[in-house]
């Protein structure tokens, strides 16, 4: 169950994103570690619990660099959809595996560019739910929305009327994958991604990171061990492994790279080594 501290306040929670009264059922699984939550704890954030920080603190004692790489990953997040938004005048994003909010999120990426850009989160999390308020936060002009769902059941939660009522599905839509498959094996990660961008009209666009040992190999394979360890599955790919999502889809420059090749040039921060990442990113469109 959820657990408050002695003033009422949801304990792990930022004060600001206190979840709306009630959720007396909702069950934050704070008995085991959460990818989500160690996630948020690599990127400095409160949103997570002492199981999280156990598994974090082994990483970055044995990878100090984690940090560094954790903060890159979701960079590469907001330049991607600046890309998409600034170059491909994309105006609808549907963002799967969406996690705990971390400022700026997409939404404010996007209609940073164009208020009127619509954004659907889509996550199954019970800690994301709490949090969701953060993610409705939409300019006036544009629109946001938050669905609970399972990236490995597509169908389901495309068909909940929430995504219908804010996207247009006969205009282009990013798909928006970001630190998602890499903790799913190919098998599992493979066809729900086909099956999302068979929904998707012609024009749209894929944009998805995954992890990779080719960078540090013996440091980045600490941090996966500690994840299993820890209950968390993760599987690791080489370049040709993240390049197979993008079958019969057309990539943009730079092609499939690592993060910090990935259009460095749309961040204000200095461009990072590649012994300091650990990430591919890769955009392409639906012909």
């Amino acid at each position: 169950m959820a657990q408050r501290d002695e003033s009422g306040d949801w304990l792990g929670l930022r004060a600001s994103e206190q979840p709306a009264e009630p959720l007396p059922s909702l069950d934050l699984r704070t008995d085991r570690a959460h990818p989500a939550r160690v996630y948020d704890y690599l990127l400095g954030g409160k949103t997570n619990f002492p199981v999280d920080r156990e598994v974090g603190d082994r990483i970055l004692t044995e990878w100090p660099g984690s940090r560094t790489a954790t903060r890159a990953a979701r960079a590469v997040m907001h330049r991607m959809t600046r890309h998409l938004a600034e170059t491909h005048g994309v105006r609808q994003f549907l963002d799967v595996g969406t996690g705990i909010p971390t400022g700026p999120n997409l939404h404010e990426v996007a209609q940073s560019v164009d208020p009127t850009s619509r954004i659907v989160y889509v996550d199954n999390d019970p800690i994301v739910l709490a949090h969701s308020r953060a993610l409705l936060t939409s300019a006036p002009e544009g629109r946001t929305a938050y669905v609970e769902g399972d990236f490995r059941d597509p169908e389901h939660f495309l068909a909940d009327p929430a995504v219908a009522g804010t996207l247009d599905f006969d205009r282009p839509i990013a798909l928006m994958l970001v630190n998602l498959v890499h903790f799913l094996s190919d098998e599992a990660a493979h066809p729900p991604v086909r099956k999302l961008l068979d929904a998707l009209p012609s024009g749209s666009f894929l944009a998805l990171t995954a992890g990779t040992a080719d960078t540090i190999p013996e440091l980045v394979a600490i941090g996966s061990k500690r994840y299993s360890e820890a209950g968390i599955e993760n599987h690791l790919r080489t370049r040709a492994g993240v390049e197979r999502f993008f079958d019969g889809l057309e990539l943009d420059d730079p092609g499939v790279a690592l993060i910090n090749r990935w259009r460095p040039e749309l961040d204000d921060e200095p461009a990072l080594a590649d012994h300091e990442v650990s990430a591919y990113a890769g955009v392409a469109r639906k012909p």
